[in-house]
């Protein structure tokens, strides 16, 4: 009983440094990850042209964030679920959303640039971790619906 309690807590310790990590992530972006948009979107973006950017370093920039942000979040929910071909799915989801998301980024950066908002959207799913946030209740779900 006493090992179980242990385990529940660490578990909790080793979930909230990672989440923390991510909220580093995140406070300091600006120093971290070349993104001309993340100033480009906190003003009255939807009227301006989009500012000039380095593609290449554009898609550094992104993708390192997006896999820092994959590897902390694969991390808890490995922690949570503890379930290996969970873990594989996870990571199987995560490459397909980055090829996904990526490429309609920069087709909305070549042929959409009217279309800010989408734009918007789409690389707030690339920069943020939200697909932790739509995982983690569906796999718990999951694991619900099948011990029944």
């Amino acid at each position: 009983m006493e090992e179980r309690k242990n385990n529940r807590i660490n578990r909790g310790l080793t979930v909230t440094v990672l989440v923390l990590m991510l909220f580093a992530v995140r406070a300091f972006e600006d120093k971290l990850f070349y993104d001309p948009f993340l100033s480009y979107f906190k003003n009255d973006y939807l009227g301006g042209p989009f500012p000039k950017y380095d593609g290449f370093s554009l898609f550094l920039g992104l993708g390192s964030r997006y896999w820092i942000n994959t590897f902390l979040s694969v991390a808890i929910i490995y922690v949570l679920f503890k379930d290996r071909s969970l873990l594989y799915f996870t990571i199987g989801l995560y490459v397909f959303f980055f090829v996904l998301l990526i490429a309609a980024f920069f087709a909305l950066l070549h042929f959409e640039s009217k279309n800010a908002f989408l734009l918007f959207y789409t690389r707030r799913f690339l920069i943020q971790p939200l697909f932790l946030l739509l995982f983690v209740p569906a796999f718990y779900y999951q694991r619900r619906i099948s011990k029944k």
